[in-house]
């Protein structure tokens, strides 16, 4: 009987690995570009369309920094609000959890620094030394 080889030779893996880093390199270039396209319609609809500036008049760049600067304003003002509401909840979820600890009882123990004993010996210590070399020093 003779000996039946294997379906996958290594000419096969090979081809089949190189296969398979060309469709994925196929695909890493098209999200690569969908993700660019995406990217420049975000741009443009949160920017709108990018104006002219060599050939526009004084009059039509002052209209485009007045546009800018009203959707700024805008923006800014949005932000504000968007930041105050954001504060207000973190106070909100901190007076719940206290009211929630103080209803089970259960109280967050802060974490407390170690200190050595031997830390304000040796401060005072230094003290004594640089009064005594100040004495020193006077006479």
């Amino acid at each position: 009987m003779a000996k039946k080889k294997g379906f996958m030779t290594p000419e096969r893996k090979k081809k089949l690995r190189t296969l398979l880093r060309k469709k994925a390199a196929e695909e890493l270039k098209k999200e690569q570009e969908r993700k660019a396209e995406e990217r420049l319609r975000v741009i443009a609809e949160r920017c709108g369309q990018k104006a002219d500036f060599e050939t526009a008049s004084t009059d039509d760049l002052k209209k485009v920094c007045q546009q800018y600067f009203d959707k700024w304003y805008a923006l800014e003002g949005e932000m504000f609000f968007l930041q105050r509401e954001v504060i207000l909840r973190d106070l909100q979820i901190n007076e719940l959890t206290i009211s929630v600890s103080d209803m089970k009882g259960k109280f967050i123990k802060p974490s407390l620094k170690k200190v050595s004993k031997y830390e304000n010996k040796f401060a005072k210590l230094q003290e004594k030394a640089a009064k005594f070399a100040f004495a020193n020093s006077l006479r």
